[in-house]
């Protein structure tokens, strides 16, 4: 695997973070001019190592790197704006409380280092379209490099767009995205146009991120050496199907992911291989590095990660297994009923219970990240688990009568942590398509507890009146509680101290453009956010 180390490999001068001019990424040491970083192959790769590099490792406060965006905070922020997790210490609480304003860090460094990441892209897209093809540099390779640029730049704005703007079922056509910036900024007048850029709207944003994936599926290739953490011709389509869900365009949904997913199982794929590993722990753990069903991660080791301030491992792992026990599992999720006791996600392959006396006053903790020490797990970002979630959902909302592939694709997923035949379902299960499509959306929120997923799914669903399953920003478990320990009973009965969600309409329910922008950038000074 490719291991970038921020101030050790080649990227770009006047590389501006496209958030404002008066955001500069780090000038790296053994950093390459513009005119010269393009003249070889080995120079080339380089740039484009620095494009991830950008996605796993961007400033924080004080230069600091707490795995913005996509190290780690993507997984950290979209678990604490949602209700299956628990911040149980001061630090997540800005997000996890709704608290936020314009100047919040954490809200702030996700809008400045993804546009880092995405200028980034930028400048090198710009640097690849001067490269002439050689023997050693074939256009194929020039244009699967252009692939995997295109592919992180529409991942960048499609986190930007659900954070930062209402969701595409809400007028997309008249509501305000976010800016999808293809122009690189280095200085001069190309930051005077990079700030009197306006908001697209949501339905140009989501436009132009399918235009990047669809030229991503076209030339990235089907395998590589570096296969989980290197995008493949298999990750731009499995992040179509998100996409395409996030439209509620469910005839693509079920195009894109065809092309990943057989009619029967085994559900093994003709692109990339792609299958279920036999345990729900399976992309986990050992297998986090390498595994049949991670389709796309971002890379740490033990020389360039999060840190301790950020990485999974510390964040999500008990202090009992030396994390830092700081994002619990929490009970308004265990005690569901369509979360068995028995269930193998409950178990002690995947979960760990602190004592009370520890940091995480008796709570539950995911054993998704391993490392805590050398902080060495990937972050995921799209395993082949969702997208067969994605397909069966699209095949349960088109369907006049229970579907039964859609039933065999859940129970996949399902069956792998459910021993017991009575918790498993089968077409007899549901007495309407309804009742199955809530059964894929309840099993996405087990499966996906601990990897960022739960805020993208609240916001697609909010403006669905049958779907949604939380009227805006859910309830949430206090983290104020001294003892989380007898909250986690399997009974959906049991009681706790909550703290208030906060409706749909509200304005907190998306995130303030922050206040760099608005300070620095005349445009989008006069496109903020209702109510910031």
């Amino acid at each position: 695997m490719t291991t970038y180390k921020l101030g050790t490999i080649a990227l770009l001068t006047g590389l501006l973070a496209v958030t404002s001019c008066q955001v500069n990424d780090l000038e790296p040491q053994n950093s390459l001019s513009e005119t010269t970083a393009f003249q070889t192959p080995e120079r080339i790769e380089l740039a484009v190592a620095g494009v991830y590099d950008g996605a796993q490792s961007g400033f924080y406060l004080a230069g600091a790197v707490r795995g913005y965006p996509f190290g780690a905070a993507h997984l950290q922020q979209g678990d604490m704006r949602g209700e299956d997790m628990i911040s149980t210490q001061a630090f997540y609480a800005v997000t996890y409380q709704n608290t936020y304003d314009a100047t919040s860090p954490n809200n702030g460094f996700f809008w400045q280092t993804t546009y880092a990441m995405i200028n980034r892209a930028n400048v090198v897209l710009q640097g690849l379209s001067t490269v002439q093809p050689t023997a050693q540099l074939t256009q194929a390779q020039i244009n699967s490099y252009i692939g995997e640029l295109r592919f992180l730049r529409a991942l960048g704005h499609h986190y930007l767009v659900v954070h930062f703007a209402r969701p595409f079922a809400d007028n997309p056509t008249t509501n305000l995205g976010i800016p999808y910036r293809t122009t690189p900024v280095t200085g001069g007048s190309s930051v005077d146009q990079a700030v009197q850029q306006p908001r697209n709207t949501v339905a140009e944003v989501y436009t132009q991120i399918l235009a990047d994936l669809d030229f991503a599926e076209q030339n990235l290739p089907v395998t590589r050496a570096a296969r989980i953490t290197r995008a493949t011709r298999g990750a731009a389509i499995a992040l179509k199907t998100r996409v395409r869900l996030h439209q509620n365009n469910w005839e693509a949904v079920i195009t894109e992911a065809n092309k990943l997913v057989p009619q029967a199982a085994p559900f093994t794929s003709p692109i990339g291989g792609y299958q279920l590993t036999a345990s729900p722990y399976g992309p986990f753990g050992a297998g986090n590095k390498s595994n049949t069903e991670s389709i796309f991660s971002i890379e740490n080791n033990d020389v360039d990660n999060a840190g301790v301030n950020g990485a999974p491992g510390t964040m999500y792992t008990a202090a009992s297994l030396n994390g830092r026990a700081i994002i619990a599992i929490s009970p308004l999720l265990w005690n569901q009923p369509f979360f068995p006791a028995n269930d193998i996600r409950k178990s002690d392959l995947m979960v760990s219970k602190d004592p009370v006396t520890s940091p995480g006053r008796g709570a539950y903790f995911s054993k998704k990240y391993s490392d805590p020490t050398t902080r060495t797990d990937n972050a995921p970002i799209i395993r082949y688990a969702e997208v067969l979630l994605n397909l069966a959902e699209a095949l349960a909302r088109t369907s006049t009568g229970v579907n039964d592939r859609a039933v065999a694709l859940l129970s996949a997923v399902r069956n792998r942590a459910v021993p017991d035949a009575a918790n498993r379902y089968t077409a007899g299960s549901f007495a309407s398509n309804t009742d199955l499509v809530k059964a894929i959306l309840n099993e996405r929120r087990i499966e996906f507890v601990a990897e960022g997923m739960r805020w993208l799914d609240i916001h697609r669903l909010a403006p669905d009146p049958v779907y949604r399953q939380a009227p805006g920003i859910p309830v949430k478990v206090s983290n104020g509680i001294s003892n989380f320990g007898p909250l986690y009973t399997n009974d959906p009965t049991t009681t706790f101290t909550t703290q208030a969600g906060i409706p749909y309409s509200d304005y907190r329910f998306i995130w303030p453009i922050p206040i760099e922008e608005i300070v620095n950038n005349p445009t989008l000074a006069t496109q903020q956010n209702p109510g910031y």
